[in-house]
């Protein structure tokens, strides 16, 4: 029998645990759930007799590691913060760990541990960062196995709300941690244009965009994602002009969303006391520089630079900043105060269905001819419970769980999933979950 320990049995998991649980009785896996909420960890564990409750608050050491010391692997879906502790457990342990966070540095010091202790710390195997990974990756060995020189590689990803739900005049809705949108683009993205470094600031990431084309879904906007200058290495773009990774939203989004960077609502650096009492107008007010008697909609909409009538600042209207209602917050940061706002307008009803779509470009150089290949895929959710985030996430960790078990993957130390050991066998079964790209490849020029 081989044992498996799952930290999280929050929304990101519900595939994750269909996965294990169709697999238990095959594989003769036992599987072990521990969440600090502890009904939600009972609520997961009834759904399958393979399944038990693990009690272990994961800061405390001691817990920690006697929960992970008769497992055989270990999944982490807490916060990224949390995965420093795991790991180091389970290099005590000698047990391999599946995440889907990005590696942090302090999670890359632990290669040579991990070695020593003969075994896999595999992380960024979710959707992005995750599937990319798999798909690009086959992409890159594809062409370059021909002989193909890559010029130009970009990357994109979206968790989105499905076309047939788009109602809203911000043409977005959570489909994953909202807090984690509220805090996205809070650091200097970096990458390479035509042989040359980018760096955006933070508060600029929503103002440089791009257009990027979906096949059956028409035109999104896309921003810089984090640092795509340190995936050129290992993805072996040496040669390469452009590598960008970014970020999927549809057409007008990130124009709404700089307003709010603008007004300093995404700021999480500083706490506000007081709130409960203070109305959502008069909290935009203290932001806003307001002259003699002119009103706030008039001063707000000089203060950001747009016209009063505009789509830009009804949109504002629309999600509720500009009402007297009461914030209800004491001690808060504006981007607390923003995020319970949103979460009043953006939340996905019980009818409503998610989506995730990721696109990758690639231009390439090929016996003396120039070609534009572009892979799509588009996954929409099954309910509120399968929800396409919850899939591509959760499925992609299940399937490299067990093929790790099984000895398929036989890796050691700190990995992303970008040799052929991970993508060949990974993209294969996510294809029987119809999870799965579309490839288009055109003829730009040729030279004779």
């Amino acid at each position: 029998m081989k044992n498996i320990l799952v930290f999280g049995a929050g929304l990101s998991s519900s595939y994750l645990f269909k996965y294990l649980r169709a697999h238990a009785a095959k594989e003769n896996w036992r599987i072990g759930i521990c969440d600090a909420n502890q009904e939600l960890a009972k609520a997961k564990a009834a759904l399958s007799k393979h399944f038990f409750v693990v009690a272990c608050e994961v800061i405390n050491d001691e817990q920690r590691n006697a929960a992970i010391a008769n497992q055989d692997l270990v999944i982490s879906l807490l916060p990224p913060a949390l995965h420093i502790l795991i790991a180091k457990s389970c290099i005590v342990n000698k047990v391999p760990l599946v995440t889907a966070s990005y590696v942090s540095a302090e999670m890359q010091k632990l290669d040579a541990d991990a070695k020593k202790a003969g075994i896999l710390l595999l992380n960024e195997i979710g959707l992005d960062p995750g599937i990319d990974h798999l798909s690009a990756m086959k992409m890159i060995d594809e062409i370059q196995a021909k002989g193909g020189k890559i010029n130009s590689f970009k990357s994109f990803c979206g968790g989105l709300v499905a076309p047939e739900f788009d109602n809203n005049p911000w043409k977005y809705k959570f489909t994953w941690n909202p807090q984690n949108v509220v805090m996205a683009g809070q650091s200097t993205a970096t990458y390479l244009q035509d042989g040359k470094t980018k760096y955006i600031p933070a508060h600029q990431i929503f103002k440089q965009t791009q257009t990027v084309k979906v096949p059956g879904l028409g035109n999104f906007e896309a921003y810089a994602n984090r640092d795509s200058i340190s995936y050129i290495e290992p993805y072996k773009l040496k040669n390469a002009k452009t590598v960008l990774r970014g970020t999927l939203r549809r057409t007008g989004f990130c124009n709404n969303w700089q307003n709010l960077i603008e007004l300093g609502l995404t700021d999480a650096s500083k706490s506000i006391e007081g709130l409960e009492k203070v109305s959502y107008r008069d909290f935009i007010a203290s932001f806003v520089p307001v002259q003699g008697n002119e009103s706030l909609e008039k001063a707000l909409a000089n203060y950001l630079g747009i016209k009063q009538n505009s789509s830009l600042f009804k949109n504002i209207e629309w999600l509720g900043l500009l009402k007297n209602e009461k914030i209800g917050l004491n001690d808060a940061t504006p981007s607390q105060v923003l995020l319970k706002c949103l979460l009043n307008k953006w939340q996905l009803k019980k009818h409503e269905l998610d989506m995730v779509v990721m696109k990758h470009e690639i231009d390439y150089t090929l016996n003396k001819k120039h070609f534009h290949v572009g892979s799509s895929m588009v996954i929409k959710g099954e309910d509120q419970t399968y929800t396409a985030m919850a899939k591509t996430v959760g499925l992609p960790m299940a399937i490299a769980s067990k093929l790790i078990l099984n000895g398929t993957i036989k890796e050691r130390g700190v990995h992303i999933p970008i040799s052929p050991i991970f993508y060949e066998p990974i993209l294969k079964e996510l294809k029987t979950y119809e999870i799965d790209f579309k490839e288009k490849t055109q003829v730009l020029s040729s030279h004779k």
